[in-house]
């Protein structure tokens, strides 16, 4: 026989003639109780399909069993495969352990909407999608006592922090890359406020290092996305005579082909192309666009995992994950 979904607490303690208080320290395993009756009230629970009330389970442990994941912009992050796959993986992890996720969108460095969610007590933990240089939201966490993780890299030691390893990718493919023969490489850069950028761009000059080639900073353009124009960068690098353009993600490199199109620019007979990041947004390239993947839903089941095992009280550690491959293509043939 099932039990109803409306039985409660009470409904057990009087079925098997003990007290709530009872029913309850056999459930959650806490107070003194001999293991006979804590055995007759599991053995009771899991013949009559028994399933705690979530809201009474959260009120005991104190837990709300939500974890906050904050992205950082509405159109940034729901547009970006990267934030897609992550939040696919997190939620996968998530769910499994009985954990549900809370979303909150950050505009810029505003952290408004961190402060509610661990104040009024809405979260157990919190995921930052994105570090920045100087962040307030690692400040205010740190200081609220509230378990969080960042993905991504941060210089700050005991931060917990799981990252693909960006700059080892970026340095690879650099340096295969000068290996092809293409040393005068220029970098087309993302926001210079978050840390991802700056490590690809330590990744690419390594690389440089590496090669025993000094690196030419006049080539390198951060904050490419920041209202720049596009047709105006490449028209400035192509009288530099450079042998093609490093995009540090793909949409760097969607905007950079798209412009090539207009100014009749062909790929790879006038300009190679490649990009630090492969996602969907590059799918229909033509030529296909050298690049790295990333497995990005992986990392976002690694971020959870470890996430959740700080919050069951289990010994957790930062990780760079080797969670990439180099593909080239026809962009830099």
């Amino acid at each position: 026989m099932k039990m109803s979904t409306r039985m409660t607490i009470d409904d057990i303690a009087e079925a098997l003639g003990v007290s709530k208080t009872t029913v309850s320290r056999a459930i959650s395993g806490k107070g003194r109780i001999s293991e006979k009756t804590t055995e007759r009230v599991k053995t009771y629970i899991k013949e009559h399909n028994y399933k705690p009330n979530a809201v009474a389970q959260s009120l005991v442990s104190k837990k709300t069993y939500n974890i906050g994941l904050v992205l950082p912009n509405e159109n940034e992050a729901f547009e970006l495969p990267f934030f897609q796959n992550c939040m696919k993986g997190i939620s996968i992890v998530a769910s499994a352990a009985g954990y549900d996720i809370m979303i909150s969108i950050l505009e810029g460095r505003r952290i408004d909407n961190i402060k509610r969610l661990v104040e009024n007590h809405k979260v157990d933990g919190v995921i930052l999608t994105r570090a920045l240089v100087k962040d307030e939201s690692i400040k205010y966490l740190k200081q609220s006592g509230v378990p969080f993780i960042v993905i991504g890299s941060y210089d700050e030691k005991n931060l917990l922090q799981i990252d693909n390893d960006n700059y080892m990718a970026c340095k690879e493919l650099t340096t295969v890359l000068i290996a092809k023969g293409l040393k005068r490489l220029a970098l087309f850069g993302g926001d210079s406020d978050f840390y991802i950028s700056r490590t690809r761009r330590k990744g690419f000059e390594a690389a440089y290092k590496k090669m025993g080639i000094p690196v030419d900073q006049s080539l390198i353009y951060m904050d490419c996305l920041k209202d720049s124009d596009f047709s105006v960068l490449i028209e400035n690098v192509m009288r530099k005579d450079i042998d093609g353009i490093l995009c540090m993600d793909d949409k760097i490199a969607a905007e950079v082909i798209a412009k090539c199109n207009i100014l009749g620019i062909n790929i790879p007979k006038d300009l190679r192309i490649a990009s630090f990041y492969n996602s969907s947004l590059l799918d229909n390239s033509i030529p296909a666009i050298t690049s790295i993947s990333f497995d990005d839903g992986r990392l976002g089941q690694i971020v959870a995992k470890t996430l959740i095992n700080k919050l069951e009280g289990a010994e957790v550690q930062s990780q760079v994950i080797k969670n990439y491959s180099i593909i080239l293509k026809e962009s830099t043939s």
